[in-house]
């Protein structure tokens, strides 16, 4: 169990993200299109996961915005936004804001992704949605950078992040 903050208000989340250097928890997320995906879908690909609370919130929007910019032109990259948003609503979202190459993957269908990667917060007013963090994998879905931000209404480091693609 790791504890964060929203607003200063100590909240927690179900337990740690994975220890650099181990392999990724797989997951089933589902895409714009209804569609369930698994970290198979990015074979090859190094992985950026810019999990966040609702892309509904100012600060959700922003890393967003600035993970797509920063990955743009990284081909050997998939940009990966996860939310408990429906798809409906994140393919809205990136839609207005003109985002096109980053996958929203909603965890409508269950929880377990928040559950394996250590984020599903448990307590205070946001029990039941995943706390803001960023999970780098390498190509071969192994860990290579993980941040859990301290206060939920703070941006992650994306410096950190984006130099951990190489």
């Amino acid at each position: 169990m790791a504890t964060i903050t929203l607003e200063g208000n100590p909240i927690h989340t179900n337990g740690d993200l994975p220890a650099v250097g181990t392999q990724a928890p797989d997951f089933r997320l589902v895409t714009k299109d209804l569609k369930d995906v698994s970290l198979a879908d990015f074979a090859g690909k190094k992985k950026l996961l810019n999990i966040v609370p609702s892309l509904d919130t100012p600060v959700c929007a922003i890393s967003t915005k600035k993970f797509s910019e920063m990955a743009a032109g990284r081909d050997d990259v998939a940009v990966l936004i996860i939310s408990a948003d429906l798809p409906f609503a994140q393919d809205r979202f990136c839609t207005a804001e003109g985002i096109d190459n980053v996958v929203t993957l909603s965890m409508m269908r269950d929880k377990d992704f928040a559950r394996d990667y250590g984020v599903l917060i448990v307590d205070g007013p946001l029990a039941g949605i995943t706390a803001r963090a960023v999970v780098v994998l390498d190509e071969n879905d192994r860990v290579v950078y993980t941040e859990l931000v301290p206060e939920i209404a703070q941006e992650p480091d994306y410096e950190q992040a984006i130099a951990a693609l190489g």
